[in-house]
């Protein structure tokens, strides 16, 4: 019984969007793997503990894909509750790295419960716009959903998470416009959150992360300090070229003069070796998903799937959009990772189990149209 069902799941499919982020892995599966072989003693660690995260990924891509959907929205308000217990305790348990205490460390593996709570942020917009509908334009409304948001961001941003924070801005930000928000209300919020970031400068960010902004509006004022990150990065991406330099021969990857090649400037690893050729295959599965996602969410039966999947097309624009930036000197460094192609466990199996919830709901409308 199991198996012939599970085919009538395999059937209903979205096998473009599936394949489009598994060719996006693998190109970051490859990336990790030419940066690895440069060194005088490889050690292949991370691109096999990459390997086991995305088949990790698979596996709750396919249970998700089982689940009915409606669960999250009758659950959405436990999950969201629920997120707060990691979120909290990461403040006293948790490793620090690179000055934010952000990570739980279980047998040399680091996860970062903020992204459980990007989902379950998603999870709980989606249902709250659900349910208020075209009420959405109503002050107490819109108060409310800046409150589901901002719990979450206060929290982030004690830790000091300041990238990951507005990540979670950033999908609040377009959840609320794809909902059909009172411009004046956004218009409140984008000046109460510019006295927030005022308040944050002076009181919340410390010295490091006050160096990167500065660093963002004058790179060149300290080249080989603060302003480094950018300058070898953007020097990667215009070294690759029409075709790159290949795997493995990128003169910046190789010889480590990339920082966190692996993680936060991957894309300007992909750059310099595969060229405009690889960077234009990489942005073209993203439109791909895109694409999909956008398509999918116009054929949701039901207002809580569409939101969701909009809310998960918000996560990887804000992520991608951001990561790119960051590698090409538009936005400053906040150390925000490349969905699919960096290195990162937690946020890998994150983003694929955010597909394997969107799969669950396009088998689901599927089978219910048919």
């Amino acid at each position: 019984m199991f198996p012939k069902k599970y085919l009538v799941y395999l059937k209903n499919f979205d096998w473009i969007l599936f394949g489009s982020f598994f060719l996006l892995i693998c190109f970051g599966l490859a990336a990790i793997y030419s940066i690895t072989i440069s060194s005088d003693q490889p050690d292949f660690s991370n691109f096999k503990k990459q390997i086991t995260f995305t088949i990790i990924g698979l596996v709750i891509v396919s249970i998700l894909t089982m689940i009915d959907y409606h669960y999250w929205h009758d659950f959405s308000l436990v999950v969201y509750g629920l997120v707060f217990v990691p979120l909290i305790l990461v403040l006293f348990l948790g490793r620090t790295i690179s000055g934010t205490t952000g990570w739980f460390s279980f047998f040399g593996i680091n996860f970062q419960p903020v992204e459980i709570a990007k989902i379950s942020l998603i999870i709980c917009l989606a249902w709250f716009f659900s349910h208020v509908g075209e009420n959405i334009k109503q002050l107490k409304n819109f108060i409310i959903s800046a409150i589901i948001v901002g719990s979450y961001f206060g929290l982030v941003i004690l830790q000091p998470d300041f990238g990951s924070g507005m990540i979670l801005i950033g999908i609040w930000f377009l959840m609320i416009i794809f909902a059909g928000v009172n411009k004046r209300h956004l218009l409140v919020s984008g000046i109460l959150l510019a006295i927030v970031a005022v308040i944050a400068w002076f009181f919340l960010f410390h010295d490091y992360q006050q160096a990167r902004i500065m660093t963002f509006f004058n790179p060149q004022a300290d080249p080989y300090g603060r302003g480094y990150h950018v300058r070898q990065a953007v020097t990667a991406v215009g070294a690759g070229g029409l075709f790159g330099r290949g795997l493995g021969f990128g003169s910046q990857s190789q010889l480590k003069f990339i920082p966190a090649s692996e993680t936060d400037f991957i894309f300007a690893v992909i750059a310099e070796e595969l060229g405009f050729f690889g960077v234009s295959l990489v942005l073209f599965f993203w439109a791909i998903i895109f694409y999909r996602l956008i398509k999918i969410a116009k054929q949701m039966k039901d207002s809580f799937a569409l939101y969701f999947v909009l809310g998960v097309s918000a996560l990887f624009f804000c992520q991608l959009m951001v990561n790119i930036g960051m590698n090409i000197g538009l936005v400053p460094v906040t150390g925000i990772s490349l969905p699919f192609l960096s290195y990162g466990g937690s946020f890998l199996v994150v983003s694929m189990a955010a597909i394997g919830m969107v799969e669950g709901m396009i088998v689901k409308n599927r089978l219910a149209s048919s």
